[in-house]
């Protein structure tokens, strides 16, 4: 049975390369845990990443989050709805976040996204203050930066310590 309360993934994504990309490469797409599927279609695009020095992996972050902070205003717009659960773009930032300078290894991969996931879905202070209160394309990315950043700081403490 549908849950009305649920929004529809627009047939756009399937169309529009700006809705694909924003509703995470069509991960969004997927009904139970977009956010958690969203995190998943990173990973490639972090192992990718991963592999350019430190300087440039920080400056195409920073050229990413600004330009989904665009993106998924403009499609939350056109759309009609403000952080539809599916666009998970937001989700690749947050993970891109938590795992930049993060030791290499697929243990490590697997701690960054269950941290991420964690902060992401618990929404400490002030994740979810700024996640309920300031809305648009800002809105929507920067909190999962946060979440990032905090996955960062223990993924880092972690690799520190062990």
């Amino acid at each position: 049975m549908r849950d009305y309360n649920v929004p529809s993934i627009p047939d756009l994504v399937w169309k529009k390369p700006s809705y694909f990309i924003a509703f995470g490469f069509g991960s969004g797409a997927v009904p139970i845990a977009p956010g958690t599927f969203g995190t998943l279609m990173a990973i490639p695009f972090y192992l990718a990443l991963r592999l350019l020095p430190n300087t440039l992996y920080l400056m195409i972050l920073v050229i990413l989050s600004i330009a989904s902070m665009w993106l998924c205003n403009k499609i939350s717009e056109e759309i009609g709805i403000d952080d539809h659960q599916g666009m998970c773009l937001d989700e690749f930032i947050g993970f891109f976040v938590t795992m930049y300078a993060a030791p290499v290894g697929a243990i490590w991969i697997l701690w960054g996204f269950i941290l991420f996931r964690i902060f992401d879905i618990w929404k400490p202070w002030p994740i979810k203050q700024l996640d309920e209160n300031v809305k648009g394309g800002f809105g929507m990315i920067f909190d999962d930066i946060l979440a990032g950043i905090y996955a960062f700081i223990i993924l880092h403490l972690l690799h520190w310590l062990f």
